[in-house]
């Protein structure tokens, strides 16, 4: 199980959670997020983590939505993690983002296409924080075992969570193989699949990302069922007007009945 201060039902045999919108578009639409899955959380028994980027820093066109402004935004993290008592993970982009971060937030991400930049994995690892790191789509769960050893060479007491979110098939499409979970798991590490990004459809014509968000359910139960610890679902009230990756996003309210059918496999496979 993962190591971070603060998180509840962490006693729970069940997956942990990592939920929330792709981006902090507000305070208002944070809080209520964060209520509506601590309150399912709670009465389900499942160690939650809320998730939401302060900035968007990978974006493809220069228009695309980035964030509300950075301190703005990891002062809403911050009143979630206070107000509900969850701790709070988002993604960081450059070395310099680690220490600034690490002072609103118990969790950072380090994105896929970043996973293997060594001065942003040790600097993240420096802040004495948990550190995510999504698996690149390029690359195999393997290869993930020199990115877990750059955080312990830096850091030995760093939680370190290592998350798949599947693999390029072609140039616009992904894959998941669920081959990567026990390898990555291999490591000693808790191991998370990413039940959203994994489903994207990069590299759009049109600049905009899409997605097939029917299949978050397809590749949750599967992870459940292969033992991933965890899972990473982006979540909005309504993802047709979320500012960032709202194609790949599941409803909100789809959320309670998806995790009550997770917690019956993991219960199955236990």
């Amino acid at each position: 199980m993962i190591s971070i201060p603060n998180i509840k039902n962490a006693e729970s045999p069940l997956f942990f959670l990592m939920a929330g919108p792709c981006a902090i578009e507000g305070r208002d639409m944070a809080l209520r997020i964060a209520e509506h899955i601590t309150s399912l959380t709670e009465r389900l028994k499942i160690p939650y983590i809320f998730k939401g980027s302060y900035r968007k820093a990978n974006r493809t066109k220069i228009d695309s939505f980035t964030g509300i402004g950075d301190e703005k935004a990891l002062k809403i993290l911050e009143e979630v993690r206070n107000t509900f008592g969850v701790p709070v993970v988002t993604d960081i982009h450059e070395s310099h983002e680690a220490a600034f971060a690490a002072e609103y937030v118990d969790v950072l991400q380090i994105p896929a296409f970043l996973c293997r930049q060594t001065e942003l994995l040790a600097a993240a690892a420096r802040t004495g924080k948990a550190v995510n790191v999504k698996k690149g789509q390029f690359l195999s769960g393997a290869s993930m075992q020199f990115a877990v050893e750059k955080i312990n060479e830096v850091n030995p007491d760093c939680p370190v969570i290592l998350t798949d979110r599947g693999n390029s098939f072609g140039y616009g499409d992904l894959v998941v193989d669920y081959r990567n979970l026990p390898e990555m798991s291999s490591f000693g590490v808790p191991v998370v699949m990413d039940c959203t990004h994994s489903l994207q459809q990069p590299n759009q014509a049109s600049g905009i990302t899409g997605g097939k968000p029917k299949l978050i359910e397809t590749i949750a139960k599967a992870a459940i069922a292969v033992g991933a610890d965890g899972l990473f679902i982006e979540t909005h009230f309504n993802p047709a007007e979320a500012k960032s990756d709202g194609a790949n996003m599941l409803p909100l309210d789809q959320l309670e009945g998806l995790l009550e059918r997770l917690v019956r496999v993991r219960e199955a496979v236990m």
